[in-house]
């Protein structure tokens, strides 16, 4: 068993305060409110400073922290769902200026309706700068998994707007 690294709790906040945006946009992804996603990364975070002597050092501390915030945006998702009854998914949302907001409505409601697979693996990829390996620890898949993913994403996010008249 490997020792953890000095210090994690500040490596955390480090983490937190460098990639507070990626984790914000990839977490808006599943949500699809700009407000519950930053609610999912405070939580996120905080169930990884609670955990931190789960952290075994093997990896990236950042792929450690990744799918504790993916799981914590599922569940604001869920809760969200329970409350109002119905998911409204909206990547159009208050001010970020992200992706998102600097594409057309075309682009934006094309990447909103993938599969959660293929757009948590595109905004891993794309929004979080990932490489392949850290996003197939995050979402629990092979590498190979990853790349069939992302290739399915862009496959349809182009016959899609190849589709919409100009």
């Amino acid at each position: 068993m490997r020792k953890r690294p000095p210090h994690p709790e500040a490596q955390i906040a480090a983490l937190y305060r460098q990639r507070y945006r990626a984790f914000v946009h990839v977490a808006l992804g599943i949500t699809g409110d700009e407000h519950s996603a930053v609610d999912a990364v405070q939580d996120g975070f905080a169930r990884a400073l609670s955990r931190l002597s789960d952290y075994r050092g093997d990896g990236s501390l950042e792929a450690w922290v990744w799918p504790i915030v993916l799981n914590a945006a599922r569940n604001v998702s869920r809760t969200q769902r329970r409350v109002e009854g119905s998911r409204h998914f909206e990547l159009d949302c208050c001010g970020s200026r992200s992706f998102l907001e600097s594409t057309d409505d075309q682009v934006r409601s094309v990447v909103a309706g993938l599969p959660e697979r293929e757009r948590l693996a595109v905004f891993l990829r794309y929004y979080a700068d990932l490489d392949y390996q850290t996003i197939a620890r995050t979402l629990g898949v092979k590498v190979g998994t990853v790349r069939a993913t992302i290739y399915s994403a862009k496959e349809k996010i182009r016959v899609l707007l190849e589709e919409v008249p100009s």
